[in-house]
């Protein structure tokens, strides 16, 4: 009984649909129960029911179909994307029912900063599930953040024959001449979380101004009047902006002043062995905020580890609310409170954009700016500001 209370909500759903498969209540072909009878029947999340699907397809026992919804699958693998000859990048392939007479080679190039944290892990899952659907494969490089690297690898998949691009892009004054090269000659890309302002281009993101309304009402509901909020981007990245407009016009909005000393940027921690050196660590020992907002997750666990050497208590003696969910790829294990993207869906929405200006043959339907509300999701690092005196 109390092994059973311990199961992850995600495994019971997944226990659920094996059950009917098994007992043949649902057969090959058959429709799974909806993402909206699955959450009233476990009285869960969207992303919990996502994630237990997600893990069901992994294991090829059901497939999802877009717009029509998810069945149990036939495994049948000769549906599988056709093997692409990378040793031969120039070659001409078949099939031309899509692409307006682009090379049918049933790739898709991915260009992301780096994957060494969960928002990246689980909004590449979508884009990865989203392309096996369709029968396509994709391949990944990284840019490490740096504009030279990713023109490098946006040079090499459209030279390896990806049909189109989605690109996380780095983001500088200076644009990518190869983003602005492929808008201009038509070549399919989407780009994911960040778009290049004045240019027109086809993108999807979390928005961002909302995401920092939500941290910064629900701290000012606990009694918070001292947020902080900090991010430690290199550069004011697009994102980085419109989250800080946020912040300070929910403050207005609550006739707070904007205390510039609380929007805390532009900085690096590169290690925690000499935190005490660190001038965010001199910041959260002398108690100069009572609540943090970081925009990303690893920050937020440098900010709790800095409190607890400070000897300060989370959330007791300081709340923190981030952006993404730094501590766990199951969203029941969490213990911060933080402001959910919904990357999966980003990541599986960007890759069903991609694939039908593939299937038009470009941009020729004009471009489409689509924004995932986000939510907040409280767990245990926030609570009501320390009692003074």
């Amino acid at each position: 009984m109390s092994s059973t209370d311990r199961t992850p909500l995600y495994q019971k759903i997944q226990d659920y649909i094996r059950e009917l498969i098994d007992s043949n209540e649902l057969k090959e072909g058959d429709r799974i129960p909806t993402e909206k009878e699955l959450m009233d029947r476990f009285n869960v999340s969207k992303i919990t029911v996502v994630n237990a699907l997600s893990g069901l397809a992994a294991e090829k026992l059901i497939s999802r179909v877009p717009g029509r919804g998810t069945f149990v699958s036939g495994r049948q693998p000769e549906e599988a994307a056709p093997d692409f000859p990378l040793q031969q990048p120039g070659a001409a392939l078949s099939a031309p029912e899509r692409g307006a007479g682009r090379r049918r080679s049933g790739l898709i190039g991915l260009v992301m900063p780096s994957i060494d944290d969960y928002f990246a892990i689980r909004l590449i899952d979508g884009v990865r599930m989203a392309l096996e659907d369709k029968g396509y494969r994709s391949v990944i490089l990284l840019s490490g953040g740096q504009v030279d690297k990713e023109k490098e690898a946006i040079k090499t998949l459209k030279e390896i024959g990806a049909e189109g691009l989605l690109i996380f892009p780095v983001d500088e004054e200076q644009y990518n001449e190869e983003i602005l090269a492929m808008k201009f000659s038509g070549f399919p890309f989407v780009l994911i979380d960040r778009y290049l302002p004045g240019v027109e281009t086809n993108y999807i993101a979390s928005d961002g101004r909302m995401g920092t309304s939500l941290a910064v009402d629900h701290l000012w509901e606990l009694g918070h009047r001292e947020i902080a909020i900090c991010s430690d981007s290199p550069m004011q990245t697009v994102t980085v902006q419109e989250r800080l407009e946020g912040y300070m016009n929910e403050l207005k909005n609550k006739g707070a002043l904007i205390n510039p000393a609380h929007m805390i940027t532009g900085f690096r921690v590169e290690s925690l062995k000499k935190a005490e050196t660190h001038p965010l660590f001199r910041y959260i020992r002398n108690r100069m905020a009572t609540a943090y907002i970081t925009l990303n997750g690893r920050l937020a666990v440098q900010i709790y580890q800095m409190a607890l050497q400070a000897g300060l208590r989370v959330p007791e003696d300081l709340s923190i609310v981030s952006f993404d969910d730094p501590t766990s790829i199951v969203e029941e294990f969490s213990m911060f409170t933080h402001i959910r993207q919904f990357e999966f869906d980003m990541g599986s929405r960007a890759a069903e954009k991609l694939l039908e200006v593939i299937r038009k043959g470009g941009a020729g339907g004009g471009y489409t700016k689509t924004l995932l509300e986000p939510e907040l999701v409280v767990r245990q690092t926030t609570s009501g500001p320390p009692l003074q005196g």
